[in-house]
């Protein structure tokens, strides 16, 4: 990553220097396929032409490029030397005149890490598929421009491929001669959301159609595509459902006709994110396209991705942050616009059910961290920003945004949107331009509501205060508010104004529900809440009912003591969900021992409905188990999770996405000879369970657990990758030969992943997933050493996805002791002076493991 940063001081002078008119772009993707050694990176030619406008004061600026080499630069008709301009990431531009064109000729590189233009070779049939990803910052891998999002500028695309290959970018297809194909000029739109897509993908099609209000007729050509590999298994009319429902709902709700043209979708391969909201040309990872029996929440975690990318075409496309620091402008409505979207216009009803349990856990993580941030935050450079595409920006954006519609209102946040989208089309926006047009329609304060929920970090703790007379009525009942940071943790946040409803449940028969219910405003460190005094004593008091702020949630102790004992009979599946990641919360913060959460899923899970919730729960009880159990009970424990799961396995209905569920969780957990033999069998067909079908996908499920304990060896994953000789079974393959419990095996994936960079970007990842494996934690001792001798060489040599990849990865969370914790201080007070992006994920990580012994040590004081 050597000199490829950009600070936010350089972007905004640049801004004030210049405006860019446009810029066309030529391709030639020609040499994708061309046969050769790669002893050297495989590149292919790319020719810029930017047309900019100097509107500012000074003659001298930059343009970006990444690239091995530069053939020609030209500044308005007079030849630059490359050697002299070109230093490997910048181009130094002089002598600017009042309108200036810039063409740039270079040879750029594709790419193995999913930055830039990716090349993916496919094993099973040796095609060939290329797709770019950019954001933040990664356009200028693949042409010379101005990267930086408040830059933007109409962009033609001209690209030219191999005559059987299909291209897409994020304009139409204006004209095709042979291999070449020409694209219309985009809309005005920022670098990091343009678009190449090229090779011989299966493509399907579809229309959107609507009536504006004006009388005209809408048409949107609507595409999706995937691997030719991938092709049995692409169910794209599913994907045009929810595509459609999505864009009646926008339409509905936004009062802004889509403006993009066209409409594809890409699910491509070795995709580092989840997608990306290239406008008309959007890409998702294609672990979206399932090739085995997933339950209903995979096509609700699909289904809010698509709604998610949709929304970025008015939020962050149409109007785009300014600088990173307002990423959240987009994020934040995304995720919450995604969701709202999902509830109201697809068959996912209880969308927010999953919001509350799975999204939210995202964000308390993140905001409990060292790093934590202001939703709208400080973002000094690309490196900065690069990671703040976390939980707050994200999970957390969309919670205080939903907080804000239950406090202004749904149509006032609504219109708001509307007037925002009409006042800033084509721009760039900050924090401000926001609250003024909500301030508008809502007539609230927006800056008081910023400060509190978008300028300051961290989250707020509601307790309920219970006091009951001899009648067994309540005489007051009052919600406290703290920052709840825990032991160990940063200092607490301010006291915020909560909107919140608080719901009192009592016993009926066999259930437990609610029968009253009030919203009250928190606004201090204890608000009471009058409309609740005279009711009957409740079984439980849940604070942040329907889960309408972001806060976490505790218990007095008779609610406490109903959920030990009740769990299961609350009938509400979100209160259900708000008291599961209550529980959590209490476990991560050292309240509750973790052997007492995993009693609590084995007691009640198998009664969990809610199949996302289910699933999220079987991830926390993993973890509690890795992480949070004292070392002298894991085994005890994970005898325990293994029987429960078992157990929940066969009772689960034959057939059913439970069972399936409960059959995944099972090989997570698998511990004694008996487990492992009944995997086995399982494979082999030599064992079977009513109901469930072993296909490939879980079938690389059981083979991984039976590798990391020395049941599979070489050949057994060999011969599985025989069965499935595709990309998807090559990234298993990798991640099961890297669990052998073996050093030499360990030492190969150690060098594979940190001392070359042979790997692509997805069998780095399938390594170290493979490499960390909880039950070797004495054979992967030795590498705690070899984690801090290396990273900071591998931060400055590789790229930043890979680093970050490396550094999070490969941290010894498994030698969970004082020691590592020391060594780890240690490498942070010798090296204050390391990228400060590589120091923020070592103190991350750092968090996580002090947050596992004080977890740990609560734990076992329960022994």
């Amino acid at each position: 990553m050597p000199g490829e940063n950009l600070s936010r001081d350089e972007a905004r002078a640049r801004a004030e220097l210049l405006s860019v008119d446009g810029y066309e772009v030529f391709l030639d993707l020609r040499s994708a396929t061309a046969e050769g050694e790669e002893t050297q990176p495989r590149t292919f030619r790319s020719v810029t032409t930017i047309r900019f406008r100097r509107t500012g004061e000074g003659d001298s600026t930059f343009a970006d490029l990444v690239a091995p080499s530069v053939n020609a630069v030209t500044l308005n008709g007079r030849e630059l030397d490359p050697a002299e301009v070109f230093d490997g990431s910048r181009i130094a531009l002089n002598g600017l005149r009042a309108e200036n064109v810039l063409v740039v000729d270079a040879q750029c590189a594709y790419s193995r890490t999913g930055e830039g233009m990716h090349r993916f070779v496919d094993p099973e049939d040796g095609e060939v598929y290329l797709y770019t990803q950019y954001e933040p910052a990664d356009a200028r891998r693949v042409f010379a421009d101005f990267e930086q999002p408040d830059l933007k500028a109409p962009f033609r695309f001209e690209v030219a491929a191999p005559e059987d290959w299909t291209v897409w970018s994020n304009a139409a297809v204006e004209s095709r001669e042979g291999g070449t194909w020409r694209f219309a000029e985009t809309k005005p739109i920022s670098t990091y959301i343009t678009a190449v897509v090229a090779g011989p993908y299966h493509y399907e099609s579809d229309l959107y159609t609507r009536t504006l209000d004006d009388g005209r007729t809408l048409e949107i050509p609507l595409g999706a595509m995937c691997r030719k590999g991938l092709a049995k298994h692409f169910d794209a009319d599913d994907v045009f459902l929810v595509t459609k429902q999505g864009l009646d709902f926008f339409h509905d709700n936004f009062d802004y006709p889509y403006p993009f043209g066209k409409y594809d979708q890409a699910f491509v391969p070795e995709y580092n994110i989840g997608a990306m909201e290239n406008p008309g040309c959007v890409t998702f990872r294609e672990e979206f396209v399932f090739r085995g029996k997933v339950t209903q929440a995979s096509f609700e975690r699909r289904a809010n991705v698509i709604l998610h990318e949709m929304a970025h075409m008015w939020f962050g496309d149409l109007v785009t942050m300014r600088w990173w620091d307002d990423l959240w402008l987009k994020e934040s409505f995304a995720d919450y616009m995604g969701a709202l979207s999902l509830v109201e216009a697809t068959r996912f009803r209880n969308g927010w059910v999953t919001f509350a349990n799975n999204r939210k856990a995202w964000a308390y993580r993140a905001d409990q961290l060292p790093s934590t941030h202001p939703v709208t935050a400080d973002i000094h450079d690309l490196e900065d920003a690069k990671l703040n595409f976390d939980g707050i920006t994200y999970a957390k954006g969309a919670s205080v945004l939903k907080q804000l519609v239950a406090y202004a209102g749904r149509e006032a946040f609504l219109e708001g949107a509307r007037r925002y989208f009409k006042r800033h089309a084509y721009g760039n926006t900050r924090l401000d331009d926001l609250l003024a047009v909500l301030e508008e329609t809502s007539g609230r304060d927006m800056k008081a509501w910023s400060r509190s929920w978008l300028e300051t970090s961290g989250v707020n703790t509601l307790t309920p205060q219970l006091t009951c007379d001899a009648g067994d009525r309540i005489t007051e009942l009052a919600v406290v508010q703290d920052g709840g940071a825990g032991p160990g943790a940063a200092a607490s946040p301010a006291a915020r104004p909560h909107r919140v409803a608080v719901g009192l449940y009592r016993h009926e028969g066999a259930e437990l529900v609610r029968y009253a219910r009030a919203e009250v405003d928190v606004t201090g460190v204890r608000t009471a809440v009058p409309e609740l005094a005279g009711r009957e004593r409740p079984a439980l008091v849940l604070v942040n009912d329907d889960d309408l702020t972001y806060c976490k949630v505790r218990f007095d102790e008779g609610s406490l003591d109903t959920l030990r004992n009740h769990l299961g009979s609350v009938t509400d599946p979100l209160a259900r969900a708000v008291c599961w990641s209550a529980l959590w919360n209490l476990t991560r913060d050292a309240l509750m021992p973790a052997r007492d959460f995993v009693g609590l899923v084995l007691d009640f899970a198998g009664r969990e409905s809610d199949i996302g919730v289910l699933q999220m729960v079987h991830a926390w009880a993993r973890a509690a188990l890795v992480h949070y159990a004292a070392p002298g009970w894991r085994g005890e424990g994970g005898r325990r999770l293994s029987e429960g799961a078992l157990r929940e396995l066969r009772l689960a209905e034959p057939g059913s996405q439970h069972q399936l569920a409960w059959a995944r969780f099972f090989a997570t957990v698998a511990a004694t000879e008996a487990d492992l033999q009944l995997l086995r069998g399982l494979l082999e067909g030599t064992a079977r369970i009513d109901g469930l079908e072993v296909d490939q996908e879980l079938r690389w499920a059981f083979l991984e657990p039976l590798a990391s304990h020395g049941m599979a060896d070489e050949r057994a994953i060999g011969a599985e990758l025989a069965r499935d000789d595709t990309a998807s079974g090559k990234r298993h393959q990798v991640r099961c030969l890297a669990a052998r419990p073996d050093a030499a095996v360990k030492d190969q994936a150690w060098a594979q992943v940190v001392e070359s960079d042979a790997l692509s970007n997805a069998l780095v990842e399938a390594t170290i997933s493979g490499f960390t494996q909880a039950s070797q934690r004495e054979l992967l001792a030795p590498y705690a050493e070899k984690y801090f001798a290396a990273i900071e060489r591998v931060w400055a040599e590789r790229s930043i996805q890979i680093g970050m990849d490396v550094v999070h990865g490969l941290f010894p969370a498994l030698q969970d002791d004082e020691a590592t914790l020391r060594a780890t201080d240690a490498w942070l007070g010798s090296h204050p002076d390391a990228a400060p992006a590589l120091r923020r994920l070592v103190l991350e990580s750092r968090d996580d493991l002090a947050r596992a012994l004080r977890a740990q040590s609560c734990d076992a004081t329960a022994g």
